[in-house]
């Protein structure tokens, strides 16, 4: 019998979440919280990729105005600012769940 006590953050980080939508584990998921988290960021990076996508269509296709350049350079900022959040969040977040695996 082991007299090691349970770290209660430790079981928080790798507990299951109890999801309301029972076909969501139908789609792949692993159903950690971990997991929920990185594919938020995933859709958020996926929007912004398909709004840049269809501005840049339309400048392509002969839209080229000041007005669209300059909406398409700042979603294009916007879109190096989400993708620099989720990898900070994403290898923090990560980085916490690895060093409490290793404490115990």
């Amino acid at each position: 019998m082991s007299t090691t006590p349970i770290n209660p953050l430790s079981m928080m980080a790798t507990a299951p979440l109890t999801a309301s939508n029972p076909s969501a584990d139908s789609a792949g998921t692993s159903g950690d919280w971990f997991d929920a988290m990185a594919q938020a960021w995933s859709k958020s990076l996926d929007s912004e990729a398909d709004k840049i996508t269809t501005m840049s269509d339309s400048i392509g296709a002969g839209a080229d105005d000041p007005k669209a350049i300059t909406m398409l350079t700042a979603e294009s900022l916007r879109m190096g600012y989400l993708s620099d959040s989720s990898h900070t969040s994403l290898s923090s977040v990560g980085s916490a769940l690895d060093t409490m695996a290793r404490k115990q």
